[in-house]
């Protein structure tokens, strides 16, 4: 059973770090992270929220975890909103064929 669990935690995180590379590589190749780190972000959060938040996205510094979640936030698509804005645009009488 412990050998289950330990082979489901590092597929978890293999496929973490699969998916944050492809965030990252996104990001930068629409230029919103490159080489040159020229802010400094600074506030006060609970510390649970930031290793809670460092264990989910398997990143170990604060700097990781800021950077993915700000490229994650600002390359996040708007599908959510523009399929609730279609209710109601397609016919009810229309024949989906199920």
């Amino acid at each position: 059973m412990a050998t289950q669990t330990h082979a489901a935690s590092d597929a978890e995180t293999a496929t973490a770090q699969a998916r944050n590379k492809l965030v990252l590589e996104q990001a930068r190749a629409v230029g919103l992270i490159g080489t040159a780190k020229n802010t400094r972000l600074s506030g006060r959060v609970s510390s649970d929220l930031i290793e809670a938040a460092k264990r989910r996205a398997h990143v170990t510094s604060d700097t990781e975890l800021l950077e993915l979640a700000l490229s994650r936030l600002a390359l996040e698509d708007d599908f959510g909103a523009r399929l609730v804005d279609r209710k109601g645009s397609i016919p009810t009488d229309i024949d989906l064929g199920i």
